[in-house]
């Protein structure tokens, strides 16, 4: 699961079903969760003597806070989309028609972006949860400096001041 958290490149996950106990920590790992209206989420570790194993006790707090990632750790119920929908788990629940076009329209969109800028937005989204605010806020400083060296940077705002689509190269 750490392993697709630190892609540099965003994971996007659809849900179309059960995502439960490891499914569900493996939709954690991702950047973002769209569901299905048939999706089911819970982390059920409890009724087996369990505890989450794969980082379901640290993600989950980040996402939806600490109340909520309480209840549906300590309690092992199952969760409609709708309710993950309601604490910020997922961004949208979708018809189970729809769900895969719309993950690959928001797919083809992050990816029409800059991908150094991408890259680096979700670095400091993933690593700034991790420390204190004043160093996330270093951080952020830090890299956001860095980007101004690019190639990217420059198309960007060159394309924003022509008023035209921008040209990225990852450069």
């Amino acid at each position: 699961m750490s392993h697709i958290e630190a892609m540099a490149q965003p994971v996007i996950a659809a849900v179309n079903g059960f995502a439960l106990g490891g499914g569900c920590e493996l939709a954690l790992a991702c950047d973002l969760i769209y569901a299905s209206e048939k999706a089911r989420f819970g982390q059920p570790e409890v009724n087996l003597g369990l505890m989450p194993g794969f980082g379901g006790a640290v993600r989950l707090p980040r996402k939806v806070g600490a109340g909520a990632a309480s209840e549906w750790i300590l309690s092992g119920e199952m969760y409609s989309a709708q309710r993950a929908l309601e604490i910020g788990l997922v961004q949208a629940v979708l018809a189970p028609e729809e769900l895969l076009p719309h993950c690959l329209k928001m797919a083809k969109a992050i990816a029409s972006r800059a991908p150094k800028a991408v890259a680096a937005s979700k670095r400091l989204l993933t690593e700034g949860m991790g420390i204190l605010a004043a160093a996330a806020a270093s951080l952020e400083r830090q890299v956001f400096s860095e980007l101004f060296d690019t190639e990217d940077m420059r198309e960007g705002t060159t394309a924003f001041v022509e008023k035209r689509a921008p040209q990225f190269k990852g450069a």
